[in-house]
Parts: C-alpha cells; structure tokens; sequence
C-alpha cells in the first residue's frame, strides 16, 4: 500500500493517508447502501432477501439447473450451516427441492421448483432494475470499462446478476 508524508506511524504501521481513507471508506459505504438497497426492493416487490435471490440465481444459472449444496455456500459465502438454513426456507416457502446427490449418496444438491424459477425471473428484472438505477448509471461506458478493470485485478469477479 503506498503511502504518503501525511501518514503517521502506530504500533500496526503507517496509518491511511487521507486518498486512501477516502476510498476506502468510500467503498464500504457505497457497497453497504447497494446491499441495503437491492434488499429492500427485492423484500418488498417478492418477498425475498437478497441472500436467498443470490442462493436461487446460483442454481438458475448452473448448466445443470442443480447444484450441491456445498459449492452453492461456496459461492455465496455463507456456512454450510447458515446454508442449510436458507434452503429449509426456500424448500419451504416452495422455491427448491433437495436432492440426493447422484454421484455422492452423502451429498445433496439443490434445484429449482416450477414457482421458483417464477419467482426467480421476475425477481431478477427487479434486481437488474435496482443494478441499473443504484450503481450503474453512475457511471458512463468508459468509466465502467475503467471500473470493471479495476475490478479484475481482484480476481474473477465475472458472473451473472
């Protein structure tokens, strides 16, 4: 992390100059309000968290229209437990179906019933919208082409929304 003449030393290293706190702060901030955001307008449109929109669009765009349980809370970030949790909810609310993993009996994997790829697709022409709106037309074609590079040295962080 570069840093400048006006960051003073702690026990930890070089505090953030005052451009980095900016950003970073920045950031987090804007991050937090399109959470917040997206949530609520999915909540309220379709009765459905953010997090369980993210667990449904997993499962939508897998080739298979299945996927183990396991790589679904990989791919969310959330624990196997808070997992199992989330799809209980869904399975009872009738979005998904569990089942026994073909190639591991031990394993389980998740699908989508008819009413959640319903629920899923007219779920997501609302988060698109909320994308567009909150974020994305912020921001010309060239500032997203810079942003998106700047996004890349993160790593893949390509995927559908």
């Amino acid at each position: 992390m570069a840093t400048n003449q006006t960051s003073r030393p702690t026990a930890q290293g070089p505090q953030l100059s005052s451009t980095e706190l900016a950003a970073w702060r920045g950031f987090l901030r804007t991050h937090h309000e399109m959470i917040a955001s997206l949530d609520r307008e999915l909540e309220r449109r379709h009765g459905l968290p953010l997090t369980s929109y993210e667990v449904l669009l997993q499962i939508a765009d897998s080739p298979t229209g299945t996927l183990r349980m396991s790589d679904i809370a990989e791919r969310v970030l959330l624990s196997r437990s808070g997992l199992t949790r989330l799809i209980d909810r869904l399975e009872r609310d009738g979005l998904v179906r569990r089942r026994t993993c073909p190639s591991d009996l031990r394993g389980q994997n998740a699908e989508l019933t008819e009413r959640g790829r319903e629920v899923f697709a007219d779920a997501r022409t609302t988060h698109l919208a909320g994308v567009r709106r909150h974020f994305l037309e912020r921001f010309d074609e060239h500032e997203l082409e810079t942003l998106g590079g700047l996004w890349a040295r993160f790593g893949d962080v390509a995927g559908a929304c």
